[in-house]
């Protein structure tokens, strides 16, 4: 029986960890050829390359490409044609937590975000969506920040960034879904990641989980169907949605 998204090409960025790997490993498992994109987890990259390998569903190789570069970006698109002929998912997960609180703003701090978030993402759509054919996907990924009354005092930029993800989605799920190519944004809670534990103290954790009604952090693995799902032909019909994956917590 074929698998829902056999003879398909997506391409991750962020996958060596967390919510990207998590991803790419479900896309391979449903059939997909993946790009592993990582930029200094060369080891983490190459034991998911293997792994999905051996497992025999779906190809994956890794690619090294920096997400703060918009070079780097188009680069990693060009790649990724160049290796499969082809790209049908382009998930856009690379991101970077960065708090600063008003005062201690600077245009560094500012500009690192909207880069990570915003303007390497937008521009890898550009250079892909010539390649994007009918039943294509674009998944941009935003977070609970932009709703949440919960936020910090000091994710004010982090915020914003994401919260022009959001708008970019619905607006380009208009441009690309005149060619039948969807474009949605995932918007997780905080999610039990290696980089969400390396920013969090203990007393955070638990801070953090007290806010679901089960009262923990989700794994990765619980927040990738989702991409999944937006990946295969069932979903055509959703578009310029962002869709919040929080467990219920209060926002």
């Amino acid at each position: 029986m074929s698998l829902p998204l056999s003879g398909k090409v997506a391409l991750v960025t962020g996958s060596s960890r967390g919510i990207g790997a998590a991803t790419a490993r479900r896309l391979a498992a449903d059939g997909a050829s993946v790009v592993i994109n990582y930029f200094g987890s060369a080891g983490a990259a190459d034991a998911l390359v293997r792994e999905i390998n051996a497992a025999g569903h779906g190809a994956a190789i890794a690619i090294r490409a920096d997400m703060g570069s918009i070079a780097e970006g188009v680069r990693l698109v060009e790649e990724t044609l160049a290796h499969f002929g082809r790209l049908d998912v382009l998930v856009l997960n690379a991101g970077i937590l960065g708090d600063a609180l008003l005062a201690n703003i600077d245009e560094g701090h500012f500009d690192e975000q909207v880069m990570v978030h915003v303007k390497v993402p937008l521009f890898m759509v550009k250079a892909a969506a010539p390649h994007l054919k009918t039943g294509g996907r674009v998944i941009f990924v935003s977070s609970t920040a932009t709703k949440t009354s919960g936020i910090p005092a000091n994710y004010a930029v982090y915020s914003a960034a994401k919260g022009a993800v959001e708008q970019i989605t619905r607006v380009l799920a208009k441009d690309l879904g005149a060619k039948g190519i969807t474009v949605n944004a995932v918007a997780p809670g905080f999610v039990d990641t290696d980089m969400v534990r390396k920013t969090t103290s203990e007393e955070g954790l638990k801070f953090l989980a007290g806010l679901h009604p089960q009262n923990r952090l989700p794994g990765a693995e619980e927040i990738a169907p989702i991409f999944a799902f937006l990946a295969r032909d069932e979903a055509g019909w959703v578009n310029g949605q962002t869709i919040f994956i929080n467990g219920g917590a209060a926002v």
